[in-house]
């Protein structure tokens, strides 16, 4: 039986980054990727308390980042940069639920953190990474609209069958539900939650869940599984991406290879892949 790698090795070379344009200059450079981390870095700078995380360099920063906070994601860096993220996580008080990224970042960094976190509750290792740099090519629902604050219980409905269905596991577990309607109820403040209501019932929803200066990116797409096959999702995506576009950024969207009915949804509205994500899911 080989040993157990030693953790301690790699994670002396790892700093926290307080250097916003360096910063910048990697999120710049790959939008599509970064756009989660960007959005933080946008609203907030760069210093853990304001943004919720550190951002972690193996070096110079120029050459690897990493954003650890609720969730892990890595932005820039070798084999060996990945590594040392690791070993600095796991000697660490753990306090991400994921790690979510390009696959070719995150999965080199899940073998090395699966020994002593694991195992994962999922691991997706094939999420195509979608954009959308121009108008949609198909019709848009002109019912899609953005959701209003006094329609909060409605929308959390949908909301919920959305997260069980996609996450495995009910947002309410633990505290009543009380942090993700929080959580849901600012996405509405903040204009980024958008539905088609049909006699007060929610039958299409997706949100903007994070927008960074260049790229929006769309979460959350759901269908009234009783509205289903009937083009909702395709008009309903259609009009958030529109909107997104017209503002001057990239619309863009991760999904799961496995999801065949959203893939040649999106491929309807005119999304094409630029990449792969891979999320792993944490117990």
């Amino acid at each position: 039986m080989s040993a157990p790698p030693d953790f301690r090795l790699e994670q002396r070379g790892v700093s926290v980054v307080r250097d916003a344009a360096a910063v910048w200059r990697v999120l710049d450079a790959d939008p599509l990727g970064s756009c989660m981390v960007a959005a933080r870095v946008a609203d907030h700078g760069v210093e853990p308390r304001s943004i919720g995380g550190e951002l972690w360099a193996h070096g110079s920063p120029d050459e690897s980042l990493c954003f650890a906070g609720a969730n892990m994601i890595p932005l820039r860096g070798a084999p060996a940069d990945m590594t040392a993220f690791a070993d600095k996580a796991v000697n660490d008080i753990r306090r991400c639920s994921s790690l979510v990224g390009r696959a070719e970042l995150v999965l080199p960094m899940w073998q090395r953190l699966a020994e002593a976190w694991g195992p994962a509750r999922d691991v997706r290792e094939s999420q195509p990474l979608m954009e959308l740099r121009t108008m949609p090519g198909c019709a848009m629902d002109p019912e899609v609209r953005q959701v209003r604050p006094d329609e909060l219980d409605a929308y959390l409905v949908a909301a919920v069958d959305m997260f069980i269905g996609e996450v495995g596991v009910d947002p309410r577990a633990g505290d009543g539900g009380r942090a993700y309607r929080r959580r849901v109820a600012n996405l509405i403040a903040a204009g980024r939650a958008w539905a088609r209501f049909e006699r007060g019932v929610v039958v299409f929803k997706a949100e903007v869940g994070s927008q960074a200066p260049k790229v929006s990116q769309i979460q959350g797409v759901w269908v009234h599984p009783e509205r289903r096959g009937r083009g909702l999702g395709v008009g309903g995506t259609a009009m958030l991406a529109a909107v997104i576009v017209g503002t001057g950024r990239v619309a863009s969207l991760y999904v799961n290879d496995f999801n065949e009915v959203a893939r040649a949804t999106y491929e309807r509205v005119g999304f094409t892949r630029a990449g792969t994500f891979a999320t792993v899911l944490l117990d």
